[in-house]
């Protein structure tokens, strides 16, 4: 690493990282960040060989754990979220699985928030525990159960702050200092704020884990994921990259990067027409409750405004009538898309209790607050006054 006198983004802020840091220009002086679709790479003897895969210099072996393109992703990431190192991992899902399977042991313990993604509270209830791993699940805002939940063999602590769908605020200091008090890491899913909104590692979390699907991309063209954190942990992180392959595409790394350039720029679009739409909503009078940290009402608004810059672009309602009105209501749109991913430049409308909660048990999903009237949206980027007419058609079709 060079001199940091000499530089250039030594004390560069975030939009200039978003856009110069990882930038490794070739011999041919491209100004755009090239793709390199290959699989290997030639070496110049066979001591050189032996020598890179043996991790005794440096350099490319193998695309499954060293690709150009994915490490300008890396490198440009890690800035962002002011991190040592950053893995680029096929998922978000995979990133969480690599971080598990490089970082727990049989016999090891883990505290998961029940409010977190349904998919992340499988992975951890149904897969880890098949490698000896106990997982316990307490709410993300009971600091005292996270407390009573600390065994000497809990080793990681995961929060998604906010949570989805509710978007619930998680407050990361304090659940640093308590992981850190029994030996343990905390991992903080930052999928809704991104680091252009919020920077958790400078909070105390030890991790950060990114679906870059999400707003990284921020068009819904790739699916991808990203590990952030410490060079010593990410190291760890890589050698089960390395052995099991959860590999990101050097494709998806290069439009990733481009994502990463308009980050900042957007998370505040989606934050400025999300919260309008939130007020909005709460004026009208099929809306049963808004969820949005935005709102003042919202009760982690004071600690929302304390750690991140924004607010994002989730927010979450519930209607009047049940499970047949939130469907009524989702069915009658036209400009919101029915889909269950977010992050996009177009705004997304879903139904959580059966999409992506919908393989929790009844109990699990009432113990995590998602009901049968909750809709969820992640607001694009279209023009809020045209969200709000297509809104209007929604609730008037809840009867």
């Amino acid at each position: 690493m060079s001199d940091h006198r000499d530089d250039p983004l030594a004390d560069a802020r975030l939009d200039t990282l978003a856009i110069r840091a990882g930038i490794h220009r070739t011999a041919e002086g491209e100004h755009s960040e090239p793709i390199f679709a290959t699989s290997s790479y030639v070496f110049d003897s066979a001591a050189d060989a032996a020598a890179r895969f043996a991790g005794d210099s440096p350099g490319n072996v193998y695309s499954r754990y060293t690709n150009p393109t994915v490490r300008s992703f890396e490198e440009r990431l890690a800035a962002l979220e002011g991190g040592e190192a950053a893995v680029g991992t096929a998922s978000g899902m995979a990133a969480i699985l690599s971080t598990c399977m490089a970082l727990l042991s049989s016999g090891d313990h883990v505290i998961c928030s029940r409010d977190v993604f349904g998919t992340t509270t499988n992975l951890f209830a149904r897969y880890m525990a098949k490698f000896g791993v106990s997982v316990d699940f307490v709410p993300l805002l009971a600091l005292d159960q996270w407390q009573a939940a600390m065994r000497p063999e809990t080793k990681l602590l995961y929060i998604e702050t906010p949570s989805n769908p509710l978007c619930e605020v998680a407050d990361i200091r304090r659940l640093a200092s308590l992981a850190h008090a029994g030996g343990a890491l905390l991992v903080v899913d930052n999928c809704f704020c991104t680091p252009a909104l919020q920077r958790p590692l400078e909070l105390g979390a030890d991790i950060v884990i990114h679906s870059a699907t999400k707003y990284l991309d921020g068009q819904g063209r790739c699916v991808g994921g990203a590990v952030v954190g410490s060079q010593a942990l990410m190291n760890e992180v890589v050698v089960f990259l390395r052995t099991c392959g959860p590999t990101m595409s050097a494709f998806n790394a290069w439009v990733f990067l481009k994502g990463l350039e308009t980050l900042r720029l957007r998370m505040e679009a989606h934050s400025r027409s999300a919260l309008e739409l939130a007020r909005w909503l709460q004026g009208q009078p099929q809306v049963r409750k808004v969820y949005y940290a935005g709102l003042p009402e919202h009760p982690g608004h004071n600690l929302a405004c304390a750690q991140q810059r924004a607010f994002g672009g989730v927010l979450s309602f519930e209607v009047h009538g049940g499970r047949e009105a939130a469907w009524r209501c989702i069915d009658a749109t036209r400009i919101l898309s029915l889909t269950a991913n977010l992050g996009d430049a177009k705004s997304t409308i879903v139904h959580p209790g059966t999409t992506t909660h919908g393989r929790l048990t009844p109990a699990q999903r009432a113990e995590a607050g998602i009901s049968d009237d909750l809709i969820r949206i992640a607001v694009g980027l279209e023009d809020v006054a045209d969200l709000r007419a297509d809104l209007q058609r929604g609730l008037a079709a809840t009867g």
